[in-house]
């Protein structure tokens, strides 16, 4: 299993963080599920957090092979998540920021399956080792393999093993906030595995 955190910002946001293949346990052992013959069920996901109600027309260059966006909320408003929609299939959920028109479309928290994959989304959800307690009472409810946030404008990629879940925060793609550097990830969910995850950098 790789993992990665906002360890460094000055060396982090350098390189491209690639997670070849991410093994989810079962009782404790790598559990490798057997690879799919046809690789069209294959999904390439474009996840993007905290627009704040600007969306960089890159977005739709960096997102052009993905089959499904997903966003973890601080849309901004709705002519944002209605281009996003148009562009790809979009899965979301709201923001602290958000107003009516986004929380009458997207909700608070959303938990689905991608392929074999079980993914839970909430906007304020901390990271393994300091969850905010809503996530916490989710992630034991629902026991995804894949958990993402967003929230802190802190791009995150990390393995929780007391909860066997992969945490993932994209960071922000809009100019509102403190970040320096606005991100994206883009990543294939293959059955149960998660991988090619690629981090995508966007100047402020």
């Amino acid at each position: 299993i790789q993992q990665a955190s906002a360890v460094s910002r000055k060396t982090y946001f350098q390189r491209r963080l690639s997670i070849h293949q991410v093994k989810l346990r079962k009782n404790g052992i790598p559990y490798n599920r057997p690879a799919k013959i046809n690789a069209i069920a294959l999904k390439r996901i474009g996840l993007i957090s905290d627009t704040h109600g600007f969306l960089d027309d890159a977005v739709f260059r960096h997102f052009e092979k993905c089959d499904e966006i997903w966003h973890a909320g601080d849309f901004g408003d709705g002519l944002l998540s209605d281009r996003l929609s148009s562009f790809k299939p979009l899965i979301g959920v709201y923001g602290n920021i958000d107003g009516y028109d986004i929380r009458s479309i997207h909700p608070e928290f959303r938990c689905w399956s991608c392929e074999d994959l079980k993914v839970l989304m909430i906007h304020i959800g901390g990271y393994p080792g300091r969850y905010a307690p809503k996530a916490r009472m989710l992630l034991q409810e629902h026991r995804p393999g894949l958990f993402i946030s967003g929230h802190s404008h802190i791009l995150k990629v990390m393995y929780d093993a007391k909860m066997d879940c992969l945490h993932m925060n994209p960071g922000a793609a809009g100019k509102q906030g403190w970040h320096k550097v606005r991100t994206l990830l883009r990543f294939t969910v293959d059955g149960l595995d998660i991988r090619d995850c690629e981090v995508v950098e966007m100047a402020h």
